[in-house]
C-alpha cells in the first residue's frame, strides 16, 4: 500500500526558495517513477519533475534550471528543491508514484505516465 505525504509548502517572495518533501512508504523504488505535479487555480494539473528507477530526472521546461528533484532512499523521502521562484509557480504541489508493473523498471521520460498514487498536496504561494 503506497502512501505519500507532502510537506514544506508555504508563502515566499519572488526569487526566494523552498524545499518540498514527500514521505514515501510502500514503494519499491527500482520499479517506480516518482514525480512532482502542480495545479494552479483554474488550470490543469501539470507535471513539474520526475525521477526514474535509475534516479534520472526529467523537468518541465518552465522549471528547468530552477527546480531539482531528488530521492533519499535511506530516508524514504522525495524532495523538490525550488529556487528563483516566480509568482506563476504558485500552485498546490503533489507527490506521485507510478509502478512499472510490466517491465519492472521505470524509464525516463516519465512525466507523462498515468500516475496512480498521489499525496494530499501542499500549497506554495509566491508573491
Amino acid at each position: 500500500h503506497v502512501q505519500l505525504v507532502e510537506s514544506g509548502g508555504g508563502s515566499v517572495q519572488a526569487e526566494g526558495s523552498l524545499r518540498l518533501s514527500c514521505a514515501v512508504s510502500g514503494v519499491a523504488y527500482r520499479r517506480y517513477c516518482m514525480a512532482w505535479f502542480r495545479q494552479a487555480p483554474g488550470k490543469e494539473r501539470e507535471g513539474v519533475a520526475s525521477i526514474d528507477s535509475g534516479e534520472n530526472p526529467t523537468y518541465a521546461d518552465s522549471v528547468k534550471g530552477r527546480f531539482t528533484i531528488s530521492l533519499d532512499n535511506a530516508k524514504n523521502t522525495l524532495y523538490l528543491h525550488m529556487e528563483n521562484l516566480k509568482p506563476e509557480d504558485t500552485a498546490v504541489y503533489y507527490c506521485a508514484a507510478f509502478e512499472a508493473k510490466i517491465l519492472g523498471y521505470c524509464y525516463s521520460p516519465c512525466l507523462g505516465y498515468d500516475y496512480h498514487d498521489w499525496g494530499q498536496g501542499t500549497q506554495v504561494t509566491v508573491s
